[in-house]
């Protein structure tokens, strides 16, 4: 492995690693151990190595690198179907940040790749992954009948799943408590005086759509409220999608005095709908979302929401993936709490 430096016109001087074993008064094993995070290298040993390496410019060629170690240190981040419509939910963002820091933390690189499914008939998971070189893939935003989430299933690369609980051997996920979010927050109405509550959900093939119905419907059970599938409309987690959701269900149920949504985006379009019926919120219609985005606390009214701990949760799906690929034996399965954030969206029931 060389390092490269440029001394005046047309000088070159090349630095091997064996430059820096013999300036270290060490082996080139222990030089490439020390350099490549080994820790069966004494810390007095490998300080002296770095200050050597630094002191002649080498560095460990990559490319060298990950042909000895089998191994690019890099993780791949898979998202489904990332587009401009995504900028003001900062879901993705805070995730991103999240594992990033921890991926550079720990020497790795994060390499972010979209997919469609146009994409992925052209190209395999496996294929994908190859082709970046990844060592490993968090996954990102699919949905459960995501083919690639099928072929992931079966493929022996590591990789954590983002808001999917599956359990397998290569396989970790990180998620926030869907059901006791949500839960919460229809509590959180019913102690309000609301006994006609609506939900915005998201779709079918949305894990995170399955628990919060099922929060949602708990919270009913637990108050002896019947639960009602007219009240449930799908929003598809979309700003339009939640104002039509609202608005079909405002329409066809007058008597709805609160509207619980799975995403602070449709709850968002939801406010709109609202407003353009001629109701007030929280006067009329209480609204709680989920998420804890950046806009949920600047739009008017300010949006009563449940928190997720985005950014923690890459911070934790990055930690489990390099555990996994580094052969430490950790707690795969992570779900994190939820909390419930009242702000001035939501109020007592009006009095019919």
């Amino acid at each position: 492995m060389k390092s490269t430096k440029r001394f005046g016109r047309g000088q070159f001087l090349v630095t091997t690693i064996k430059d820096v074993a013999r300036m270290a008064g060490v082996s080139v094993t222990t030089v490439s151990r020390a350099l490549n995070g080994h820790d069966d290298v004494n810390p007095e040993t490998r300080r002296r190595i770095q200050e050597v390496a630094d002191q002649l410019g080498y560095s460990p060629n990559i490319a060298a690198r990950t042909l000895v170690s089998k191994r690019s240190r890099t993780l791949g981040l898979l998202l489904s179907a990332l587009t401009r419509n995504s900028v003001k939910d900062n879901i993705v963002f805070e995730m991103l940040c999240g594992m990033n820091d921890r991926a550079a933390e720990l020497d790795y690189d994060l390499v972010l790749f979209n997919t469609t499914p146009q994409k992925q008939r052209q190209k395999s998971y496996k294929a994908l992954c190859k082709e970046r070189g990844v060592d490993g893939v968090i996954m990102m935003g699919m949905r459960l009948n995501d083919p690639y989430l099928e072929e992931m299933l079966h493929a022996a690369i590591p990789c954590v799943l983002i808001d999917i609980p599956i359990e397998r051997k290569n396989i970790g996920y990180v998620m926030t408590d869907n059901i006791q979010g949500s839960l919460e927050a229809v509590t959180h109405l019913i102690g309000l005086g609301h006994r006609h509550i609506g939900m915005i959900n998201g779709h079918a093939q949305a894990a995170v759509s399955i628990q919060r119905l099922d929060g949602y419907r708990q919270a009913l059970e637990r108050h002896g409220i019947p639960f009602d599938e007219r009240y449930v409309e799908d929003g598809e987690f979309r700003e339009d999608g939640g104002k039509d959701a609202a608005y079909r269900l405002l329409t066809s149920h007058p008597e709805l005095t609160a509207i619980f949504c799975a995403s602070d985006l449709m709850a968002l379009g939801a406010l709109q709908a609202i407003r353009a019926l001629g109701k007030r919120v929280p006067e009329d219609i209480s609204i709680i979302g989920f998420d804890n985005i950046v806009a949920a606390q600047y739009c008017t009214p300010a949006l009563t929401t449940v928190n997720q701990d985005k950014y923690q949760m890459g911070y934790l799906a990055a930690t489990i993936l390099i555990d996994m690929l580094e052969g430490r034996q950790v707690q795969r399965y992570r779900t994190m709490p939820a909390e419930l954030i009242v702000r001035a969206s939501t109020g007592p029931a009006r009095g019919d």
